[in-house]
């Protein structure tokens, strides 16, 4: 199997596991909501598990991006046994790390209740730090959970890591169901710790199978150890700096009209649903492969051919999707979101944001696949660099763009600023690895744009002709809506293999010869 082919299908596999482990996390939410509905109960339940999991979510992200290429680097130059030493060495030191981490919250938990949630008081302060305290182990599980997925993903094993949220997800909807009404929000805390224990327990058969084993073993002089430190600052400091972008925007639009930021906020996990499936499964799967491509000696060119692979698929995917959710914007978060408080001027405001925000969706998910490219070859300084500008950028523009367009001039603000910081990353990627095929990807992007707008007419115009028919009721305008879309994605799918881009001619080349069979 080519590595086109291979890559293919692990990422259509973490999309089948990202879109059932969405759905799942959707269940539970509303069941949450319906158990314990949205009282000082549920508030205290959110603020304790903000507590338990902030710092060691972006920790541990960190880390699960640092290990992958250094897992490589170590497999390549020193053979695999080397590689599962220093994964018991690093999975150790975690351990021990998450401990004393658990020691302190357990002392210091009153204090962090105090400074995240300053208003609650009595009962409710109580219980906040009694959840706090329940939940502390959710650090160790999380630790032990990213050390095993990098390990994983290093090894082009995907199944396991995708396919972790639904234990998760399924533990918590289990509770829900048969237990919450006698057991209560404490009880919720400890279904939280066993749901994230469930993510290590679904790993561990794949890592026995391609020959992980356990061994206590602690060496704080092993230089990848010390490697892995020094690469997950820049990551951690990047993130933090990334965060910076949401509190600014979300400061700015607290002083727009009521709704500004909840538009922002359903904007943006509109957007997200692209990033988030497609995108990520992408650069999940094409990480470890720029990782192991870049340890080998005299190898850059298989490294350009795997990052084009994902470049191309990225465009084929989020150009279509951001004329399409530009289009449809407001018929979307009409049908989707517009009921009960959700009234048709929050309908106006958040379409309106979605739109700014697409047009920065092809750079932002450009921006996920070229950050992993520079974390394959050990450069998490440029990337947080990146990091830097992209916010100076935003803030400068976000000042500009609020007092012209409001909460949209955040949104349009954003987007620039992603558009301007991948131009920055894709340059300084030529100085390092020499000239890239742009040729390339101008040919793939200019193709997959002429096919996106004849899509997006034709979409655009069946949508508005058959709308009248709904006459107001919501299940036909849905109906019309999927229609549309489905048949948009025919004609855009169509177009792309008479342009011959042959990212698609493949999948439909491979689907024929199914269908012949």
């Amino acid at each position: 199997m080519s590595k086109a082919k291979k890559a293919a299908k692990s990422a259509a596999m973490i999309m089948f596991f990202t879109l059932a482990s969405k759905f799942l996390g959707f269940v539970r939410e509303v069941l949450i909501a319906n158990k314990f509905g949205s009282g000082w109960e549920t508030d205290t339940y959110f603020i304790a598990m903000t507590a338990t999991t902030m710092v060691m979510t972006m920790v541990g992200t960190a880390i699960n991006t640092t290990v992958i290429p250094l897992f490589s680097e170590i497999e390549i130059k020193h053979g695999k046994d080397r590689k599962i030493d220093y994964m018991n060495n690093i999975l150790n030191v975690v351990f021990f790390l998450a401990i004393i981490l658990i020691a302190l919250g357990w002392i210091l938990s009153p204090t962090i209740i105090k400074i995240i949630a300053r208003g609650f008081e009595g009962e409710q302060f109580d219980l906040a730090v009694k959840l706090n305290r329940v939940g502390l182990p959710i650090i160790l599980f999380m630790g032990i959970t990213f050390i095993f997925k990098g390990f994983l993903e290093s090894s082009e094993s995907f199944a396991a890591p995708a396919a972790m949220s639904l234990p998760f997800n399924l533990i918590y909807i289990v509770f829900l169901l048969g237990f919450s009404n006698k057991y209560g929000i404490v009880a919720l805390m400890v279904a939280s710790v066993i749901a994230t224990l469930s993510q290590v327990i679904i790993q561990l058969p794949s890592a026995k199978k391609i020959g992980y084993k356990y061994k206590f073993k602690i060496n704080l002089k092993d230089r990848y150890l010390k490697k892995a430190l020094i690469l997950t600052l820049p990551v951690l400091i990047g993130s933090a700096i990334n965060e910076i972008n949401v509190i600014v925007d979300r400061a700015l639009a607290s002083k727009l009209a009521k709704g500004s930021i909840s538009a922002l906020t359903y904007a943006t996990r509109i957007n997200s649903i692209v990033l988030g499936v497609f995108v990520m499964a992408i650069a999940t799967v094409v990480f470890p492969m720029l990782s192991k491509e870049s340890n080998k000696e005299d190898n850059m060119d298989s490294l350009k051919e795997i990052m084009g692979y994902g470049i191309n698929t990225i465009l084929i995917i989020t150009i279509p999707a951001m004329i399409g959710i530009i289009i449809l914007a407001e018929p979307f978060v009409r049908i989707f979101f517009q009921r009960g408080a959700f009234d048709a001027r929050a309908t106006i405001m958040t379409s309106q944001a979605v739109i700014y925000y697409s047009i920065g969706m092809v750079a932002m998910a450009l921006n996920i696949l070229l950050n992993r490219v520079y974390y394959s070859l050990q450069d998490t300084r440029t990337p947080m660099i990146n990091a830097a500008i992209s916010v100076g950028i935003n803030i400068g523009l976000s000042l500009i763009l609020v007092k012209l367009m409001g909460h949209g001039g955040l949104a349009l603000a954003t987007s620039i600023a992603s558009i301007s910081t991948t131009l920055l990353l894709i340059n300084s990627l030529r100085k390092k690895l020499g000239s890239i095929d742009i040729k390339n990807y101008l040919t793939c992007f200019i193709k997959s744009i002429i096919a996106s707008l004849i899509m997006g007419i034709i979409v655009y115009s069946i949508y508005n002709g058959l709308f009248p028919l709904a006459a107001g009721r919501k299940i036909l305008d849905l109906l019309i809506f999927l229609v549309s879309v489905g048949i948009g994605v025919a004609i855009y799918f169509g177009l792309c293999y008479l342009f011959k881009i042959e990212e698609i001619k493949m999948i439909i080349d491979k689907v024929k010869a199914r269908i012949k069979k």
